[in-house]
């Protein structure tokens, strides 16, 4: 799909990212996709590792509620800028992150995400899924901080 893609999942660093993808769409008058993907079924030994994302208030993980949050957060990151948005969908996909973000964005202008997520490495200079899409994409690959 042409236009910018981007990756969100309720962290701050993915709203940031939000943020970049909104204004780089509205300055090019691009499409944006915001992807959120969710994990499948997780084997309790590896959940530590890869926690849930987290959609602030909302306890529940079905995909409605997900897309509901993520409207949200995008109509919030609008209400501050101070130009005109681009036309916004909303993804709500199951999987691999970093799989499914590089497979939503191999016709994409560009794809977006944030330099960490929601996972319990903060220190970290690039979090899991930006690495792997940094390295797996077809399509150029901007990670904002």
């Amino acid at each position: 799909m042409p236009g910018i893609i981007v990756g969100v999942d309720g962290s701050e660093h993915s709203r940031r990212a939000l943020g970049w993808a909104l204004r780089e769409a509205a300055q090019h008058n691009l499409p944006l996709s915001v992807i959120t993907v969710r994990r499948g079924a997780v084997r309790p030994a590896t959940e530590v590792y890869w926690p849930t994302p987290d959609y602030s208030d909302n306890t529940s993980l079905d995909e409605e509620s997900v897309r509901k949050a993520i409207r949200r957060m995008v109509d919030d990151v609008t209400a501050e800028m101070a130009q005109p948005v681009p036309d916004v969908t909303i993804t709500v996909a199951t999987g691999n992150p970093a799989e499914e973000l590089v497979r939503a964005a191999q016709d994409a202008d560009m794809l977006v995400v944030g330099s960490h997520g929601g996972g319990g490495f903060a220190n970290l200079v690039l979090g899991s899924v930006s690495s792997q899409v940094t390295h797996h994409a077809a399509t150029p690959v901007v990670v904002v901080r």
